[in-house]
């Protein structure tokens, strides 16, 4: 009788604990699309406003069409990084960026990607490990409570009815 009532004293402390804790998903969720989406519009400004070192250092990495590839980068960080922050078409726009980080790891940071079982540290602390991580992050979540798309399924569901 007495463990019923502990086993069932925890499951009530422990749906409220789980229930308080989980709201802070959406401001964590914020958080990070507000910090690297602000940091994904800064480097793709970056790369706009000078094209020609952008394009001289994707020559030296071999990437094909640097000038070309250059623009579509700074194209793709600027304004995945504006709607990032904004919260819109979070699982769309993510996956350009997660392209572009997956094209850095291949070429800029080859060398730590291919260390990612052999030396986690080495993988970890490479450049785009942070963005890509919080880029997967949203991926995998979405945006959150505090975000367009929250707005945009709000407004679809209440039409629905």
């Amino acid at each position: 009788m007495m463990t019923t009532s502990i086993i069932s004293q925890f499951e009530f402390l422990h749906t409220k604990y789980v229930a308080m804790v989980s709201k802070l998903q959406d401001v964590l969720l914020l958080l990070l699309r507000a910090y690297w989406g602000y940091d994904f519009f800064q480097s793709g400004m970056g790369k706009l406003n000078n094209l020609d070192r952008t394009r001289e250092f994707f020559t030296s990495l071999n990437i094909p069409f640097p000038a070309v590839n250059a623009i579509i980068v700074g194209n793709i960080e600027m304004i995945g990084g504006i709607l990032l922050i904004a919260g819109f078409g979070a699982r769309y726009f993510t996956l350009p960026l997660i392209a572009i980080l997956s094209v850095a790891y291949a070429t800029d940071d080859h060398e730590a990607l291919m260390s990612v079982f052999s030396n986690p540290e080495k993988f970890v602390s490479a450049t785009p490990f942070l963005h890509l991580l919080a880029t997967t992050i949203v991926f995998s979540f979405g945006a959150g409570l505090f975000s367009v798309d929250a707005i945009l399924e709000w407004v679809r569901k209440r039409n629905r009815r």
